[in-house]
């Protein structure tokens, strides 16, 4: 089998995931693993999906037919890497909505050498905080040589210089 990893962005509408699915199981295709999502009017996702080697180019082709509905960008699968041991973690963040808050969390992390296995954001109204809200949810691997504590403190500190709640979960 071959994975390709496919990035679709396209104005948003119905049938969009019907599409897709329609060339790849035509194809042969096994639908994988999705994040999809309408944003400000736009569809847009990332999806794994795996074919026989044998109908990989195939498929290939057959996905930029769907050009002018969306468009589709076909990456090669990697093997995933070995990993080294880890520890799982999940971070909640809220606050008042500002520019900067997922540069500095992703900094934290990025010092650490921790991994962002998924990250999810949105902004909200919310007149009780006096203007938008922020919220984002983190799932991260850390290295078991880092030092938990240290991490812990800080994005502690972040949290008060930035004026945001975050909750760690081990």
């Amino acid at each position: 089998m071959t994975t390709f990893v496919l990035t679709v962005v396209g104005d948003d509408r119905s049938g969009l995931v019907a599409a897709v699915a329609d060339v790849v199981g035509d194809h042969g295709g096994n639908w994988e693993n999705s994040q999809l999502a309408e944003l400000s009017g736009a569809f847009a996702g990332i999806i794994e999906v795996s074919v026989p080697a044998e109908r990989a180019d195939e498929l290939r082709a057959a996905l930029t037919a769907l050009e002018g509905l969306l468009k589709v960008t076909v990456h090669p699968g990697a093997a995933e890497p070995p990993r080294a041991p880890s520890r799982p973690l999940t971070l909640q963040v809220i606050g008042n909505d500002h520019p900067g808050i997922v540069r500095d969390i992703s900094a934290v992390l990025r010092n650490h050498d921790v991994s962002i296995d998924h990250l999810t954001t949105r902004t909200a109204e919310a007149a009780m905080y006096g203007g938008r809200l922020f919220e984002a949810t983190v799932v991260a691997r850390v290295p078991a040589s880092v030092d938990l504590d240290a991490l812990t403190g800080e994005l502690e500190r972040l949290a008060t210089e930035i004026q945001v709640d975050v909750t760690l979960a081990p």
